[in-house]
């Protein structure tokens, strides 16, 4: 893949495929260490223990239509050619968390790409589940939680294109303010 925002949005799509409820994707930007690291936390079912060992296998997926599972492999891989980190922690009944790093000095490694795009496209398509989106930079922070948005939107559905829009705006706005800083120092 291309970008990290394409990883995060397949991870995040794993936890769907569980039946998580809530969905929580932290970023964490650190450029004086040169490292992003980016954590994705569902309460899905969670892998089976017999398969967790295995289940960065591109030839192993908990998966009934398909027999194969590249989204975790692919993930995995992209850290580790990065001189990155990569874990995946699960437990049955209580939901999985993915934790992968990257160096971001390294010539391999993907721009972050499109969250904000990635994020509102998943919201529109699972309005049921609630998503919670920090993203940190060098002392910055930026959070997210669709509980609180939904609370104040009274009657009006969070996939409302007005609302999805806000959303979209308000991370993309956050994340150039990121950029702007870094350039600036």
């Amino acid at each position: 893949m291309r970008e990290i925002a394409l990883h995060i949005m397949d991870i995040i799509e794993n936890g769907l495929d569980a039946e998580a409820s809530l969905i929580t994707l932290s970023i964490a930007e650190n450029h004086e260490e040169k490292v992003i690291r980016i954590s994705i936390k569902d309460n899905g079912r969670g892998i089976p223990e017999g398969m967790l060992a295995q289940i960065t296998d591109p030839f192993v997926t908990t998966r009934t239509t398909r027999r194969v599972g590249l989204g975790l492999s692919l993930f995995k891989e992209a850290a580790k050619r990065c001189d990155g980190e990569f874990d995946i922690r699960s437990k049955q009944g209580k939901g999985t968390v993915v934790r992968a790093s990257f160096r971001t000095d390294h010539i391999d490694t993907p721009p972050l790409g499109d969250v904000a795009g990635s994020l509102t496209s998943l919201i529109m398509a699972h309005p049921e589940v609630d998503f919670v989106y920090t993203h940190e930079a060098d002392g910055n922070q930026f959070e997210m939680d669709t509980r609180q948005i939904k609370k104040e939107l009274d009657d009006v559905p969070i996939y409302h294109h007005e609302v999805i829009v806000h959303i979209a705006r308000t991370i993309r706005e956050f994340l150039e303010g990121l950029k702007t800083r870094e350039q600036g120092s």
